[in-house]
């Protein structure tokens, strides 16, 4: 089975990165797929363009909000409906395997 991409968007200090990797381990882990996913630190050079405007932390299942939020293009913002919990990056997950 092939594991969907699964990135954790987010800015240097961002006070809640730390939860939202533990929720993505877990959601990685019930859904039985690699723990594995892709960083973008806003402030490096070397995080592509387009995730730039979500705020910190976004998880983001085969390149979609696992939250359904739209994109911000508001520069570095914490998110106000919190981290995405494992839940529904779980569910992120079972929708990306029925696509």
């Amino acid at each position: 089975m092939v594991a969907p991409p699964v990135e954790l968007v987010y800015f240097s200090g961002c006070p809640h990165v730390n939860d939202a990797r533990v929720a993505v381990q877990s959601a990685l882990e019930r859904a039985r797929l690699p723990v594995r996913w892709q960083e973008w630190d806003q402030a490096l050079p070397e995080t592509p363009a387009h995730l730039q405007g979500y705020a910190s932390p976004t998880v983001l299942v085969g390149g979609r909000d696992v939250t359904g939020t739209a994109l911000l293009n508001a520069g570095q913002a914490c998110r106000t409906d919190g981290i995405p919990s494992s839940e529904v990056i779980t569910a992120a997950l079972a929708a990306w395997r029925t696509t």
